[in-house]
This record gives C-alpha cells, sequence and structure tokens, in this order.
C-alpha cells in the first residue's frame, strides 16, 4: 500500500485526527509567520527569542542526531554497549581543529575526522566487541576503561582548554528568514536574521537522516543490515559475511560521530567533558526513540534538542530536568522508544 493510500484510509478511519493535525499545522504556521500581538508577547515573551530558541533546538538537535544515529545502529545492530561513544566524538572533534589549523580547511578537518574515527571504530570492534560478543556487562566496563584511558590522553595533549573550530568563511553571517518578528514605527515588517552556519548543518543533518533512511529501508545492504538486527544468526546461515557488515557499521557510527565533533566543535566549543555529555545525550535520543531506528534516532534527538533550548529560555531552573522527564514519559508509556519495536 502506498503511502498516500494510507493516509487517505487513517483519515477516513479517523477524520478527527486530521482535522487535529491541520489545526496545529495553521497554530504553528501563525506562531512563526505572524507578527505576534502586544497581549500573547506579554504572556509568551518576545516572538524573536521564541523563534530563535526553536531554531536553536533544531539545530541542537542535528547535531545529537548525528551523535545517536550511530549509536543506535551499533546497539540495535550487534548488540554493542559502546561507552566509549563520547569519547569518538571529542576525539574525531580534536582531529577535525588539528587539521584545520594545519590546512585551513573545514571540510577537510570534517573528512579527516570521519576517517580516523572510522578507523579507530573499526579496531574497536574488532579488538573488543568481537571478543566480549554477547557479554555486555564486560563490554561496559572495556569500553568505559577505554574512554577513559582515551580522555586522559586528549587531556595531556590539548589540555584542559576550550577550542573552536572556525567556520568556513562561506557560511559566515547570517540568512534573513521569512518569520516575521515585529513592526517597527513606519510600519516596515522586521524578519528574523539566523546564522549561516547553523542552516547549513540542520539541511545536512536532514539530508543525512533521509539518505540513511533509503539505505537502510531501500537496498540490499540496509536488507542485510535490518536482517542483522531481527536474527544475526539466521543472516549469517545465509552465507552473508556478517563479521563484514558488523565491522562497517560500526565505522560507518564512530565515523558520524567524529563529523558531529567537528560539527560541535563549531557551533559550541570542544574541551573535558563533552564527552560524557554527548554520551549521556545520545543514550537519552536512543532511549527515547527505540533501538536501531533512524527514524526514532531522528526524533528523540528533535525532542531532546528543543527540550534543552527551549527549558533553557522558559524554564531556566528546570532545563536540565525536563530531557529526563521526556525519557521516563516516554519509558512508563512506550518502553521500547517512540520508533522502537518489542
Amino acid at each position: 500500500m502506498s503511502m498516500a493510500a494510507t493516509w487517505q484510509q487513517s483519515a477516513r478511519r479517523h477524520p478527527y485526527r486530521l482535522l487535529l493535525l491541520l489545526v496545529l499545522l495553521l497554530a504553528l504556521a501563525w506562531l512563526f509567520l505572524a507578527v505576534w500581538p502586544p497581549g500573547f508577547e506579554a504572556v509568551f515573551g518576545k516572538k524573536k527569542v521564541f523563534v530563535s530558541a526553536v531554531l536553536n533546538g533544531l539545530t541542537l538537535g542535528s547535531l545529537y542526531f548525528l551523535v545517536a544515529c550511530g549509536f543506535s545502529l551499533i546497539f540495535g545492530l550487534m548488540k554493542n554497549v559502546n561507552l566509549a561513544h563520547g569519547t569518538l566524538y571529542l576525539f574525531g572533534g580534536y582531529i577535525g581543529y588539528a587539521v584545520q589549523d594545519a590546512t585551513g580547511s573545514w571540510l577537510l578537518s570534517i573528512f579527516a575526522a570521519f576517517v580516523t574515527m572510522a578507523v579507530a571504530g573499526a579496531l574497536l570492534q574488532v579488538t573488543v566487541f568481537r571478543r566480549l560478543e554477547g557479554q555486555e556487562l564486560r563490554q561496559v566496563l572495556m569500553t568505559i576503561g577505554v574512554g577513559l584511558c582515551v580522555a586522559d590522553i586528549m587531556l595531556w595533549i590539548w589540555g584542559g582548554g576550550f577550542y573552536q573550530v572556525l567556520a568556513p568563511s562561506w557560511s559566515k553571517g547570517a540568512v534573513e528568514l521569512p518569520f516575521a518578528t515585529a513592526v517597527n514605527s513606519s510600519g516596515e515588517v522586521i524578519y528574523l536574521s539566523y546564522s549561516f552556519i547553523r542552516l547549513i548543518v540542520l539541511a545536512a543533518s536532514v539530508a543525512l537522516g533521509i539518505g540513511l533512511w533509503l539505505l537502510i529501508n531501500r537496498t540490499k545492504v540496509g536488507m542485510m543490515i535490518r536482517a542483522g538486527v531481527d536474527d544475526s544468526t539466521m543472516l549469517a546461515a545465509t552465507g552473508a559475511r556478517v563479521q563484514i557488515l558488523f565491522i562497517a557499521v560500526f565505522a560507518f557510527g564512530a565515523g558520524l560521530t567524529g563529523i558531529a565533533g567537528v560539527v560541535g566543535g563549531t557551533l559550541q566549543s570542544l574541551a573535558p567533558g563533552e564527552d560524557a555529555r554527548f554520551l549521556l545525550a545520545s543514550l537519552v535520543v536512543v532511549i527515547v526513540g527505540g533501538m536501531g531506528s533512524i527514524t526514532g534516532a531522528a526524533i528523540g534527538a528533535l525532542l531532546v534538542g528543543l527540550a534543552e533550548q527551549l527549558g533553557s529560555v522558559y524554564a531556566s531552573t528546570y532545563a536540565v530536568l525536563v530531557t529526563f522527564v521526556i525519557m521516563v514519559a516516554v519509558l512508563a508509556i512506550r518502553p521500547q522508544g517512540i520508533m522502537g519495536r518489542r
């Protein structure tokens, strides 16, 4: 059944849901495109602050997606609990910073971080996870140890300061978006300007998410990955080279994490402790979205990113708790995650 036919059938069965969806879409369009009346701003604050927080939440969610989708695939396919995933993020960011500092190229730093972390991920899979297959507790302890050792090495090399990966010159500046924020005294509508590099990151993450979804759901390689998620033993019995598939998926997931490190170093900064922060964010995103699901990782990342940014604006005292409230609510209602399977 095609997607259009599915939508038509759902609309006939649940017309009130379709009506509710249309009302929500119209409300969102008004929130972003129209100028808020003074009474509305008196209650909810300035529109510019709200829209900026939503856009920041989307870009932060795209960064979390880059980190978490690799983690989700690795755990969903191989049941490997890699608690050194945050270390790969920070290490990739440092590698990208060093390459950009030497060459001046942001794109080359992205490539170097991807390749270096992909190789590191492949080595982890061969030397650690293959030997500890099915031993989750030992995997946890081993990857915690690896993460701590690598973190100390990074501290020794780069010290405890903050590093910023410079955005390329062609991405600097702001872009005017069609979101009206106010009307000046002459009656001219003022539109929101937003960082161009953040919009690039958001668009690239969307493109990557669509590409990964097509890869997993529309290609032979994706069919093998999904089969490995369901039953890796049966997949091996068909003659598929499961170990090579495992190495490739682990390397690709680690490479994406390296790219995320460079992107995070561009949008924010690199410093000791960022590895633990992004490991925790990845765990929350995967728990909320569901193991092994790219769509779930995207939904979870957006929810967490929006919750953090909107929480920091409207409930700064409790901003940290908002993310965990979402996680607890999902676990209580749907323990396998929003897009996870039982």
